[in-house]
Parts: structure tokens; sequence; C-alpha cells
């Protein structure tokens, strides 16, 4: 009998993301990947309100990912939101825009579960499953910090530092300036010793000769198509290339000292992604710097992936109210998408049976 496939629909801060996978235990085998960058978190951060073009966008991408879901045959579905969604004083009105348009419940998870199904997602990986690794996620919103081997984790706790929060902090011109840059580097250096160091650094000196520093999300997959300068999303290539301290800082200084419209012509940046790259690289870079870590190792794997086993593993269970699943229906499995309305621009999209996806199979 094949693997039964799941989905999981992953509504970020910047980005709504899809994962339509295959599982068979802890092998994770995608099947189709897509995501869509809503800008969930715009104008968010002065009100703590989501705004109402933004839920209006990312309910139309959840409805279209759903249909995108029922197409490659996904017989369960998983839908979650992480750190706009959850810090939002106005939660309900994208629980309820995100039910009507798309016709599922949206499963609003804690900074400490969004760590752990990090954490469980990169070790997926059998190359770094039994590896002490420090797992840094930078999202749109938030920054999740693992630390662990194995099954163990020591520390995992959600920070509230993320590229698109710190974008609508700063605001920098266009293009930034000296000391726009000089700003943006000390105020995350200092929430990075003050906020993190002071919690995270007794856990880590134990072993950290021993620790290897992994980043996972967008922000370090982006990172590591621009050292390899690659447009297409390539697994095997995006973590294969490492990001020494050295690199990050250069793009630092190169990325703060360019106009939007230079930085989208940068190869492996999404156009989309040129501006909240300047504060997710500052803080890929302070935290190298703080901690004394010669660079990072990328990983493509993290929250989705951990998600999509979790609803495998409780498939038969899956519509119940607390499981955060869906049950899709296989009669809508080849319905066309629905009407103008779903017709969006995706960030990306990555079919069953490409190069990069069979290369990553354990």
């Amino acid at each position: 009998m094949p693997p039964v496939r799941h989905a999981v629909i992953d509504v970020g801060t910047n980005s709504v993301k899809l994962l339509v996978a295959e599982v068979e235990g802890w092998i994770v085998r995608p099947v189709w990947e897509e995501g869509n960058q809503t800008r969930l978190g715009e104008g968010f951060y002065a009100t703590h309100r989501l705004q109402p073009p933004a839920i209006a966008r990312t309910a139309r991408a959840v409805a279209k990912f759903v249909e995108k879901a029922r197409f490659h045959h996904a017989a369960g579905l998983r839908v979650i939101a992480t750190s706009a969604a959850r810090d939002a004083v106005n939660q309900a009105e994208l629980l309820a825009a995100v039910e009507q348009q798309a016709d599922v419940k949206l499963e609003v998870i804690t900074g400490e579960q969004e760590a752990e199904l990090t954490f469980l997602g990169v070790t997926t990986d059998p190359v770094l499953v039994n590896q002490r690794l420090l797992i840094v996620d930078v999202g749109g919103g938030s920054t999740e910090f693992i630390l662990g081997e194995g099954d163990h984790r020591t520390f995992q706790r959600s920070f509230s530092i993320g590229a698109v929060r710190l974008l609508e902090s700063f605001k920098p011109g266009d293009p930034p300036n000296s000391a726009d840059l000089q700003e943006c580097r000390n105020w995350v250096r200092h929430f990075i010793d003050v906020e993190v160091c002071s919690v995270l650094a007794p856990a880590l000196a134990s072993s950290q000769s021993g620790t290897r520093l992994v980043g996972t999300g967008g922000t370090a997959a982006i990172l590591a198509r621009m050292e390899g300068a690659f447009d297409d999303y390539d697994r095997a290539r995006i973590e294969s290339t490492p990001l020494s301290r050295e690199a990050l800082s250069r793009w630092m200084d190169r990325l703060w000292s360019l106009p939007l419209a230079e930085r989208r012509q940068i190869p492996g940046l999404p156009p989309e992604r040129a501006d909240v790259i300047l504060t997710g690289a500052a803080i890929s870079e302070a935290v190298t710097r703080q901690f004394g870590f010669a660079g990072l190792n990328v990983s493509t794997r993290g929250l989705r992936f951990a998600a999509v086993m979790q609803a495998a593993s409780s498939a038969p269970s899956a519509t119940a109210p607390n499981a955060g699943g869906e049950r899709l229906d296989p009669e809508t499995s080849r319905r066309e998408l629905r009407g103008s309305a779903l017709e969006l621009d995706t960030e990306f999209s990555r079919p069953a049976g490409t190069s990069e996806e069979r290369r990553t199979l354990p």
C-alpha cells in the first residue's frame, strides 16, 4: 500500500506556505510545496491588530492551498498559524475569515509549540539527527531558538524578534544609509545579549564546542541561495551551502548599501523578499557573532515537516476538534481552483519528482 499523503498549511507573519507530503515514520517525502507572501503582519506592530487587507489576502491564500491539497490527493490537512496570529488582539477576525473563505479551522500554536515543531522538523534530516544542535528559525514576527540532541531538548523558546517586526520598527531609507545599518545592528545585538543570551548561554556553555548552529526558515534559505547565486529552489544545494560569519557580515554590508530596486536583482533573492531580507540578515548575523559561532548551516526542513508527521500519526482522529486537522473529501480532489479570487502570484512552487526532491529522500 502506498504511503498516505497529508498536508500542512503554515500561516506565518510574512507568508502562507503549503506542504503536501508522503510520510513513513520519520521519513517525509514532499510531493508539492508552495508559498504565497501575504504579509499578514503588515501594519500590525503599531496596534497589534491585523489589518483587513492582510486578513483578506491570507484567507484567500489559505483557500487556494486547501484546493491544492485536495488536488494533490491529501487525505488530511492541518492549518496552523504562528506569531502574528497568536499576538493579534483581533485574532478571531482572522479565524473567521479563514473558516468562511476556506471552510477549514485555523489552529493558532504557541511559541513553545512552534519551537518544538521546528526542532522535530529539522531533525528529520538523518545527517543532523544525532548531533548537538542550536537551531534558529528567523520568522516574520518571532525567532525560535532550540538547543538539543537526538530527541532531547535542553532549551526551546520563541522570542519577539522577526524580520517583518523589525522592518516595521526601523523603516530604513531607500537606499538605507550607514546610520540605518548601525542602528539596526546595535539594536539586534542588544536584544540578543539581553533577551536571548541571558537565558540560553547557561544551557549552551556546557558543550558549545560540540554544538552545530543551524538556521532554518525563509531567511536562512534565501541567504544560502544568495551565497550560492542560484535562483531555483534546490533543497540539496541550499543545505550544502554553509554561511560563514564573514559571509553574513559581507551580505549585511552589501544589502544595506543598495536601494530596493537593486536588491531585487540579486541572484537567489526573490524580489518580493528584497525588503525583509535586510532585517532577517541582521538577526542571522547577530546570532553568529553574539554566540561566537564561525557560521551556520542551513536546513530547509522545519515546522511543516514536523506538523505533517503529526498529522499522519494522528490520522484516524484528525477530524477531532482538538487535533487541528481537517479530513479532505477525495471527491473534490480535482475540483478547479475557484475563480479569479484565488488567482494569486506564488512566492515559489515545487512539484513532485523534481530533481531536488529526489535527492533529499533519506
